[in-house]
Parts: structure tokens; C-alpha cells; sequence
């Protein structure tokens, strides 16, 4: 008989099992699993990595032993234990040695593709002859580019290793944003945004791909709501830059946006070098030929390993270094239990981009400086980190994922009904205000794009959901590059009107998601719950069943 596995104690969200006796190792074990099952009388170990035997358990063993080709075969063990304080002082060790130069390196791509909104403050449309409209054309082929480049992007780096395309990816898409401060028209603007699009496409999801090799999935979460804090304390610290580098225009003849861009981009492009020495392949690949000493001990790789796949035994389907056939894209668009979660990529985010591309310019039309305007999006962007981390926090505590998400899309509806109600000659104070407190709001992203990753059931469908996810998230700023048209200006109240709608589609999706997501466990459960030992035996041997249609497999919600 295989031997038997353990139970691991890691905290997270989690929708109510109704088979949280065998979810210990085909889904996750987190906390939420083991106080839906105390409340259906099954007790659990309390210690860490503590092995808990029984029939169900060895069974599912049998299961999920990594295949040979894995690249941390080596450091597998059902029976390896260790402590919860083993286990946090390993996790605050994965947050400085991974989490922290992820956060890094997504500061490198918000720096140069946030810019631009730092840019247009310094008369940036008029130095090239361009009209909003304009803008909004660059914009879209950019997202347009982003959003084709998403699973390419994914396939190269699940071939090399995210460890060497991620690096690649920054320092091509820094020699572009340094480029552009030799910009004189809008065909120039359309070449670097297609450019740009093209080799930042494919990074939010390649660095998420990354970083699944050392969290678990409840954990991820939280990483990610620190990420994408990354992301708005970028838009802080790069309002203060602009704020002084603009000042710069006339200097050697230069406009000011175009030492921005320059300025940025090397620092951009530093960050890029660093990542290609820093980043290891994996947890136990640490050792290379830029450093000699591994980050880890034998012990601390076999609790990564081992809390990894016992969270998530999918994990070990494929070597991080092998490439992905068109099936999974194949299998990952026709799943249809993960339409709801595409769906859901594309409305959420609409309104918040659409006002967000134009806050700075929205700003000056206000009446203030170039200065003031970069220092007044800070307070949006203080807010924004607020929310982003409570509302992930909010989800864990409540073990709950998706009605949670969706506060930040009531928050939307609310502040765009203000929008369009306030008359045109309001103090500008009070639009600034309203608009800062819109752009602020909760951000559901980072609950959504780890169950979007989560409920695709396997490292295969996993790597390509989560491109396809992103690029319905790209597909909705492409519809947000176009909704603020100059005829519209400067309040844009038929936009507003445009985004309204938008919004209140999106909360009644969100609780259809919601409905069809319990409906699709219970029903499972119904069959699964009533069987023996033996006739679950019998299925996990025979079926040709695969990640998240498997009879045992729950989605999160």
C-alpha cells in the first residue's frame, strides 16, 4: 500500500466541501476544508505536516505521486513532517527570496507602461500633433497586442522557464520605452505601443506561473494582492518621479515626457538584468552558475516540495522547462465551467480603466499645474493599496471568493452614479474627490485570477486558463480604450452613462457566477458522497476523467 499523506495546516478560502475527507490531497488543505469537515465530526491533526492515516488518504496517494520527469522528484516525501514553525519561518523566506523581487519586477512593467498617463500632463498629445482619439487608436493597438501576445508569451514560458523569459521580456520592452522619447507622430506612437504590447504581454501571467512553483494556493492570494500593491505604489513613487523629471523639459532641447521615458527605462531595464542573474528555475534549482550557495537546505526544499503537492497535486504534471501541445488551449476554451470566470475578466475592470486612462488629463482640464496634477493621483493610488489588500484579506477571513469580489464593482456603481449626477459647475475639488475615491476602489483582481487558475484543475489547463483569463482582462481594456471619446469632453457624462451599465451586468454576474459554481459542486457531491471506498477506488483507477471533471475535483467560490 502507498504510504499515506500528510496533512498540511496552510490558511486560506475556500467554499464549503462536501468532500473535505479526501481534498487534503486531490484539492487543497487548507483551514477552511478542516472546519468544514470538524463540522461534519471528522477531526484533524493539529501539528503542520503532520501524516494522518486512513484508507481514503492512501488511496488518493496512489494517485498522485509525481511522475519521474518532475524536476523535484528527488525531494518528494508522503511521510516528511514539520512543524507550523518550520513552516512560517520557510514562508517568510520564499516572501523575501521570491514574493519581493516578483513585486520587483512588476514595478519595471507598471514604471513603463504607466508612464504614459505621467506623460500626457506635459502637453504630450500636443508636442505630436495628436487628438484624444488618437490616443484612444495607440491604446487599443496596444492592448490589442497585449492581449495576442498573452499565450505565445505563456507557451515560450513554459518551454525556457519563466526564470529566463521573464528577464528577457523586461530588458526587450525597456529598450522600447526608452525608444519612444524619439517619438514625433502618431505613427511613431502606434509602432511603440503595438511594440510594447507585444513583449509585455504574457508577464502578469508568466510571473503568477512563477510563482505557483514555491506557494500554495491560498497563499498565492495573498502574494498576489502584494503584487499588485507593487503596482499602485509604482503609480505613487512614478507620480513623485514625474513630478521632478518633468521639470526637465527644454533641457539639451528635450521635452519632458521624453526624459521620462528615457529616465524610466533604464532603470526598467536594470531591474530586467537583475532578474536574468537572480531568478532560479525553481525550489530546488536554486544553486547556479551565478551562485554557488542554494537558498534552500535539503530539509526546507522538501517542505517546499511537499506542502506544494500536497496542496495541490496537479502541480508535479509537468516539468517546468516543457512545452504545452494546443490541446489544453483546446480543452481551456471549451470548458465551460470556466466561462463564468472569462466572463467576469472582461466586465470587471472596464470602468475603473476607462477612468483611469484619463484621470491625469481629466485633471488638468480641471484648472491645475502639471506638478499638482501628478501629485494629486496620489492619494487615489493610497486608497487603492487600502482596499486591494482589505478586500483579499476580507475574502480569507470570510472563506469566501466571489460575492466578496464583487464590492468593488458595487463601489464602481455607486461613484459613477455621483459622476453623472453632479452638475457641470460643481467645485473642481468635488470632482477630483469623487474621481480619486472611484479609482481607489476594492480590486477584485487578484481573488479572481487565482481562482480562475485554481479551478482550472490541472498545470496544463492551468497555465493556458490563466492566459486565457487575462486576455478576456485585456479584451475589457481594449473596450475601455474606446468608451471616452472626444466629443464627449471634458465630464464625459455619456461614457459614465456607458460604464453604468456595464457595472450593474457585471454584479449580476457575479452572482450567477456564484450560483452555477455551488450548483456544480453539490450536484458532484451528490454522486461522490454516496459512494464506498471501494467504488472510489475503483473510479480514480479506471477514470479518463482530467483535472477539474473529475467526480473528486471542487471548485472554489
Amino acid at each position: 500500500m502507498a504510504a499515506p499523506i500528510a496533512i498540511v495546516d496552510t490558511a486560506g478560502v475556500s467554499d464549503a466541501r462536501t468532500t473535505a475527507e479526501i481534498t487534503a490531497t486531490s484539492r487543497r488543505s487548507s483551514d477552511a476544508e478542516k472546519a468544514s469537515a470538524s463540522s461534519d465530526g471528522k477531526d484533524y491533526d493539529d501539528a503542520v505536516g503532520s501524516p494522518r492515516y486512513g484508507s481514503e488518504t492512501s488511496l488518493l496517494d496512489r494517485y498522485h505521486e509525481p511522475p519521474d520527469t518532475y524536476e523535484n522528484k528527488h525531494r518528494w516525501d508522503p511521510r516528511a513532517t514539520w512543524t507550523a514553525a518550520e513552516e512560517r519561518r520557510l514562508v517568510r523566506k520564499l516572501d523575501v527570496r521570491v514574493a519581493a523581487v516578483a513585486c520587483l519586477c512588476f514595478v519595471a512593467l507598471q514604471l513603463d507602461r504607466g508612464n504614459i498617463s505621467n506623460a500626457l500632463t506635459d502637453n504630450f498629445l500636443v508636442d505630436l500633433g495628436m487628438t484624444t482619439d488618437d490616443y484612444n487608436t495607440g491604446m487599443s493597438i496596444f492592448y490589442l497586442c497585449f492581449l495576442g501576445a498573452e499565450l505565445p508569451s505563456q507557451m515560450i514560458s513554459k518551454k525556457l522557464g519563466s526564470d529566463v523569459w521573464i528577464p528577457f521580456q523586461m530588458i526587450s520592452w525597456s529598450a522600447v520605452a526608452i525608444g519612444q522619447m524619439g517619438l514625433t507622430g502618431k505613427a511613431g506612437w502606434y509602432a511603440t505601443r503595438a511594440l510594447l504590447g507585444l513583449l509585455e504581454g504574457g508577464f502578469i501571467a508568466d510571473t503568477i506561473l512563477y510563482l505557483s512553483y514555491y506557494y500554495t494556493a491560498a497563499e498565492l492570494t495573498i502574494r498576489l494582492s502584494f503584487f499588485w500593491v507593487s503596482f499602485t505604489a509604482t503609480n505613487i513613487v512614478g507620480s513623485l518621479m514625474a513630478a521632478g523629471i518633468l521639470k526637465l523639459r527644454g533641457v539639451h532641447g528635450l521635452a519632458g515626457w521624453k526624459w521620462l521615458f528615457l529616465i524610466e527605462g533604464v532603470i526598467t531595464f536594470a531591474i530586467g538584468m537583475f532578474a536574468f542573474f537572480y531568478l532560479p528555475a525553481g525550489p530546488t534549482q536554486t544553486k547556479t552558475q551565478f551562485r554557488k550557495k542554494a537558498w534552500f537546505t535539503e530539509r526546507e526544499e522538501v517542505i517546499v516540495v511537499n506542502r506544494i503537492l500536497r496542496d495541490d497535486p496537479t502541480k508535479s504534471q509537468m516539468h517546468n522547462r516543457q512545452g504545452l501541445s494546443l490541446a489544453p488551449l483546446r480543452d481551456s476554451l471549451l470548458d465551460y465551467d470556466l466561462w463564468p470566470g472569462y466572463l467576469l475578466g472582461i466586465t470587471t475592470f472596464v470602468a475603473p480603466a476607462t477612468v483611469n486612462a484619463y484621470f491625469t488629463l481629466s485633471v488638468k482640464n480641471l484648472g491645475f499645474t502639471t506638478f499638482q496634477t501628478n501629485l494629486m493621483t496620489i492619494p487615489a493610488s493610497v486608497l487603492f493599496m487600502i482596499n486591494n489588500l482589505g478586500l483579499a484579506c476580507l475574502s480569507r477571513a470570510l472563506r469566501e471568493r466571489v460575492l466578496t469580489a464583487s464590492l468593488g464593482s458595487w463601489w464602481q456603481l455607486i461613484l459613477l452614479v455621483a459622476l453623472v449626477a453632479i452638475p457641470d459647475d460643481v467645485s473642481r475639488w468635488a470632482k477630483w474627490v469623487i474621481t480619486s475615491l472611484f479609482i481607489g476602489y476594492p480590486y477584485a483582481h487578484p481573488i479572481l485570477v487565482s481562482m480562475n487558475s485554481m479551478n482550472a484543475g490541472s498545470v496544463r489547463t492551468r497555465t493556458v486558463a490563466s492566459s486565457l483569463y487575462n486576455m478576456f482582462v485585456q479584451a475589457g481594456s481594449l473596450v475601455a480604450s474606446n468608451i471616452y471619446r472626444t466629443s464627449d469632453a471634458p465630464y464625459y457624462r455619456r461614457g459614465n452613462k456607458v460604464l453604468i451599465g456595464i457595472v450593474s451586468a457585471n454584479i449580476a454576474l457575479f452572482w450567477l457566477t456564484k450560483a452555477w459554481l455551488v450548483y456544480r459542486n453539490r450536484a458532484r457531491a451528490a454522486v461522490w458522497d454516496t459512494w464506498a471506498v471501494e467504488q472510489k477506488d475503483e473510479y480514480l483507477r479506471t477514470t479518463t476523467d482530467k483535472g477539474n471533471k473529475r467526480l473528486d475535483f471542487r471548485f472554489q467560490h
